[in-house]
C-alpha cells in the first residue's frame, strides 16, 4: 500500500488522537493486505483472524510510536501482524534442536517457469501444507526477508534449525511444484509393449 508521506501524517495523527474516522481509514486501507499477512503465517481462518485483531489493536495502542521519518506505515503495520501471528502460533509449533544442515542442503532450486505457471494460492496452498515449523521459517525468511538470526530469537531456536527448516522447506515444496521428470527411454518402452 503505498500512501504519500502526507497522507500517513494525516492518518497516524487522526489516530493518536483517537478520530474515529482516521481508525476507520486506516484499518479499511490496510484490512485485506494484514489479514493475508496473517493468513500467510496461521493456516487457521478463525486463528488468523484473531491475530489480525490483536495485531491492529497493537497499531492502534503504539501509534504514537510510529515514526514516519524511519519507515513507511504499511511496513510497521505488517512487522506488527507479523510478530502477532507468530505469537499467536509459537504455543503450536514444535521445533527441534537437534537438527543439523547437510552441506548443500540449502541449494535446492525451483524453475522460474515452474513458478510462472501456478497462481500466488497455488503456492500458498503448497507453502501451507508444510509441517509448521518448517513453514513459519520459510514464511519469515523468503516472503519476509527475516535472517536466521532474527529468526532465531522471534521462534527461541537456533540459527541452525532455522537453516534446517529452510532447506528442508526448499526441499519439499521443489518435489511438490515441479512434476517428475519423464524418461526419455519411457516412450520407447510403451511402443515396445504395444507391439
Amino acid at each position: 500500500m503505498n500512501l504519500s508521506k502526507k497522507q500517513a501524517e494525516k492518518l497516524v495523527k487522526g489516530c493518536i488522537n483517537n478520530e474515529r474516522t482516521a481508525q476507520e481509514a486506516l484499518y479499511k486501507l490496510f484490512h485485506a493486505d494484514m489479514l493475508r499477512v496473517c493468513y500467510s503465517y496461521i493456516p487457521d481462518k478463525e486463528l488468523a483472524k484473531e491475530a489480525f485483531n490483536s495485531g491492529f489493536l497493537k497499531v492502534f495502542q503504539s501509534i504514537q510510536n510510529f515514526d514516519i521519518e524511519k519507515g513507511e506505515l504499511g511496513g510497521w503495520i505488517r512487522k506488527i501482524m507479523i510478530y502477532t501471528s507468530i505469537d499467536l502460533s509459537r504455543k503450536e509449533l514444535k521445533f527441534s534442536s537437534t537438527l543439523v544442515l547437510e552441506k548443500d542442503e540449502d541449494d535446492f532450486f525451483i524453475s522460474p517457469q515452474v513458478l510462472e505457471k501456478l497462481y500466488f494460492e497455488d503456492i500458498l496452498q503448497k507453502i501451507r501444507s508444510l509441517p509448521r515449523a518448517t513453514q513459519m521459517v520459510f514464511n519469515l525468511s523468503v516472503i519476509d526477508g527475516f535472517t536466521h538470526k532474527e529468526i532465531g530469537e522471534q521462534l527461541h531456536i537456533s540459527e541452525g534449525t532455522s537453516r534446517w527448516h529452510l532447506a528442508e522447506a526448499k526441499r519439499k515444496l521443489k518435489a511438490l511444484l515441479e512434476p517428475p521428470s519423464i524418461s526419455i527411454d519411457q516412450p520407447k518402452e510403451r511402443s515396445e509393449k504395444a507391439k
